[in-house]
């Protein structure tokens, strides 16, 4: 009688199982929390990140507070009829001046309409910044030298026309990086999404630098999204992703010189959340107090950036009383200038209301054009009576 051998079957020894593959999307990933480098008091924080240089804190100091001057100025012109409309950016001054910062002049800058403190900050004239806001019908400032798109009112379109023009620079062989401006509610939009798919594919770069500051005009952050918090939206992309405290002046300035930096060296975009606060209202139609109480408010003024920064400057010993007080007149200076310069009313001819409309004007609109004519010449006529 013969017997069978039968195989056995053995577990393979841990040196010939299978790796466990990367996880590819570990690189994407943002921090559990917000980057900070500073606490409210101006506190240095343990961090891995490069701090940025003491003399480009300075300098970022002294942007912080001549923008802030310029807004508040803004909002007075706002309420004595000199401007249409202003959306403040009031508590949001280092992601403002932050992302100036960690930019080359010759990189391209593609606003909303609450970037008005990013563009003085950027060197543009204040008076020009605020040409659109008071109704003209062009942006005031002449966006292929400075390098700075018009501010964008309608949400997300900035985020397409960044990335399309990252990858023509890219594509033509220069280094440019292209930063675009986004607001929290904005990336509720088909436009963000596609500009971030597309500057993902083709390694457009570009930095999506979302401001999140809680609220989309009137819906908070709650009704938006159930994401973690809006950096994690990047690795649905394939973006790398980072958030940041958008009142750490300093911790701002590092995590988007490094995303800049990122894109510049041919890896593709980069998304960075900054957390931060809208103090004043939407814009000067909206009532903030029908969605959100004055505590809310109280709690993020003791997270004032330009206090913060201002406090870890004075302990490094590179800002004193006297510095300080220079910055304050010089920022006093810039309003009175701004102040005065607005109150030279625009030579407007109302008839180019209809210029620039269509390549070729429809007989309505020549109809349209033919009435305001006539009712001018009716009013000249009665005047020269008189």
């Amino acid at each position: 009688m013969t017997t069978t051998s039968r195989a056995v079957r053995r577990a393979p020894s841990p040196s010939r199982r299978a790796a466990t593959p990367p996880d590819p999307a570990r690189e994407l990933l943002p921090s559990a929390e917000p980057v900070r480098m500073l606490d409210p008091s101006g506190t240095p924080l343990p961090s891995t990140l490069t701090e940025p240089d003491l003399d480009q804190l300075r300098e970022m100091h002294r942007r912080m507070v001549v923008g802030r001057r310029f807004d508040a100025q803004s909002t007075a012109l706002t309420k004595q009829g000199k401007l249409a409309v202003y959306p403040s950016s009031r508590g949001q001054e280092a992601c403002q001046v932050g992302a100036v910062l960690a930019l080359r002049e010759d990189d391209w800058v593609f606003p909303t309409y609450r970037e008005s403190t990013a563009l003085v900050s950027r060197g543009i004239d204040p008076v020009e910044v605020l040409t659109l806001l008071r109704g003209d019908w062009h942006c005031g400032y002449d966006p292929a030298a400075r390098r700075t798109a018009p501010q964008c009112t309608p949400l997300a379109t900035q985020c397409v026309h960044a990335a399309g023009l990252a990858y023509g620079e890219a594509y033509q062989g220069r280094d440019t990086v292209a930063l675009a401006f986004i607001g929290d509610g904005a990336t509720s939009e088909g436009d963000f999404h596609e500009g971030v798919n597309f500057a993902a594919v083709f390694k457009a770069p570009v930095v999506f630098f979302v401001q999140n500051n809680k609220y989309a005009i009137s819906v908070p952050l709650s009704r938006q999204t159930a994401a973690p918090s809006l950096a994690y939206k990047g690795v649905g992309y394939g973006v790398p992703a980072e958030q940041v405290d958008g009142n750490d002046p300093v911790a701002v300035l590092a995590v988007l010189t490094r995303a800049v930096a990122h894109a510049r060296a041919g890896k593709g975009p980069y998304l960075v959340e900054a957390h931060t606060y809208r103090m004043e209202p939407h814009t000067n139609a909206d009532d903030a107090t029908r969605y959100r109480d004055g505590a809310e408010v109280e709690v993020w003024r003791d997270r004032d950036p330009i206090v913060r920064l201002e406090a870890y400057l004075r302990a490094r010993g590179v800002l004193d009383d006297e510095a300080v007080a220079a910055v304050t007149a010089e920022a006093e200076a810039y309003a009175a200038d701004l102040r005065e310069r607005m109150h030279d009313k625009p030579a407007v001819d109302p008839l180019s209301l209809f210029d620039h409309v269509y390549a070729e004007p429809t007989p309505q609109l020549r109809e349209q054009r033919e009435q305001v004519r006539a009712e001018l010449a009716a009013d000249a006529d009665r005047e020269g009576e008189n």
